[in-house]
């Protein structure tokens, strides 16, 4: 006996649709079925399977950011390393490992 089916419609961004159909290709995950999977997330988690929200930090690739922008930021970064605000890189990434191994 076959599954009934219903038809979702969404509008989506051009690209954003590409670049997670590419995702989903490379999983071997049909949009459809992509989209099956985030429906029983919504259902089971009786909400959306995620916390919306803004980012605290603005994090920006430096091709989004106007050059008066990426100069600012070096300045503080600038200003924080002569202040001595840094640390070693090893204990920055092992403090890093240690936020993933929490979750």
């Amino acid at each position: 006996m076959a599954t009934k089916t219903a038809n979702v419609t969404a509008r989506v961004e051009p690209d954003i649709k590409l670049q997670a159909e590419a995702v989903m290709a490379k999983l071997g995950i049909p949009v459809s079925t992509a989209i099956n999977m985030f429906y029983r997330e919504i259902i089971l988690w009786n909400g959306l399977p995620f916390r919306p929200s803004v980012p605290v930090n603005d994090v920006r690739a430096r091709d989004e950011m106007s050059k008066e922008d990426f100069d600012r930021r070096m300045a503080a970064g600038l200003e924080q390393a002569k202040l001595g605000m840094s640390a070693p890189a090893d204990e920055v990434f092992s403090r890093l490992m240690g936020e993933f191994d929490d979750k």
